[in-house]
């Protein structure tokens, strides 16, 4: 991407026309291409000629054929194109020339100044738009790999999930259930803490088993999960209900049931929304559904969230 790897055509003659001007005798020539590093076997032919036809030694010539070679050796003499650019961009001191060529040395300087300016300028907007077009695509991959790791993880909560209805163990599936929901929400970028407990500060051992705890849009959510064969009535989401109102209404509740719900219990949860415990009813049956379209859980509580404040309805199991 460098000018000097390879010198453009507009260049090489700029430079042509440049360095007879910028070296007042022809032996200057010669010792300005050794000072940038060309090799004593290309320059050999020239010194020779000097000493034996200087009349024949035309520094135009001559520059245009040592500068031809070097642009012609490539990866191998790109140190010395490199060198001799940054010399005579460098070039200061005109009172070297002949004095009819200072105002042209001048502005051949200055030409290739502005020449090698715009060809940097244009390779560094191709570099960074090769760069930006790079970065695109690496995110591009990386939004891919993520939705393939996602899928693969919300696969497994899946499977995770189904095998827990070959389960007999009704302690084991219970308690199984907790992790794989707690997962589901993890992998949906809910906010979650696994299951937990508090003691009491009087030596009273364990006061509260809480299954698990999700944050939504700002709020906390205390999750407690069932999977009974009866549906759930009042006395089992009391519990529930207490360490929400026990915590001043600054906290929220999600109940996970595998069967239904009752009359009296819906009754109870809607009722609770006068004291400033919101709790929301969910079967095991939306979460399977819910795993099975693919849908977004966030969206999916936010609804059910709305439901239970707005319309009284703590159970709503419209998508």
């Amino acid at each position: 991407m460098d000018i000097s790897f390879h010198y453009p055509p507009e260049l090489l003659q700029v430079l042509i026309d440049t360095l007879p001007k910028l070296c007042k005798s022809k032996n200057d020539l010669l010792l300005f291409f050794r000072g940038v590093g060309v090799s004593n076997l290309d320059l050999v032919p020239y010194q020779e000629l000097l000493k034996s036809n200087r009349a024949a030694f035309n520094k135009y010539h001559v520059a245009r054929e040592l500068l031809t070679k070097l642009n012609e050796q490539g990866e191998r003499s790109l140190r010395v194109r490199r060198e001799l650019l940054k010399r005579v961009v460098e070039f200061d001191d005109f009172s070297v020339c002949w004095e009819n060529d200072r105002a042209a040395a001048r502005g051949l300087v200055a030409q290739i100044r502005d020449l090698i300016n715009v060809k940097d300028s244009f390779t560094r907007m191709r570099n960074e738009k090769d760069a930006e077009k790079r970065q695109r695509i690496e995110q591009q991959q990386a939004a891919v790999t993520e939705q393939i790791a996602r899928k693969a993880r919300r696969d497994k909560v899946k499977n995770d999930l189904y095998r827990l209805f070959g389960e007999a163990d009704a302690h084991k599936r219970g308690k199984s259930l907790e992790g794989v929901l707690n997962e589901m929400f993890a992998c949906q970028d809910v906010l979650v803490r696994q299951s937990f407990t508090i003691r009491g500060s009087c030596s009273e051992g364990v006061i509260e088993q809480i299954d698990g705890l999700i944050e939504l849009a700002g709020h906390s959510y205390l999750v407690e999960m069932k999977w009974w064969n009866a549906p759930l009535g009042i006395s089992e989401l009391a519990p529930h209900l207490v360490r929400l109102f026990g915590r001043g209404g600054q906290a929220r509740g999600l109940f996970v049931s595998y069967t239904a719900f009752t009359a009296p219990a819906i009754a109870e949860c809607r009722n609770a929304l006068a004291g400033g415990a919101v709790i929301v009813l969910a079967t095991l049956q939306e979460i399977v559904d819910l795993l099975e379209r693919d849908g977004d859980l966030q969206s999916w509580l936010k609804r059910k969230v709305d439901a239970a404040i707005v319309d009284k309805n703590p159970l709503f199991t419209g998508y």
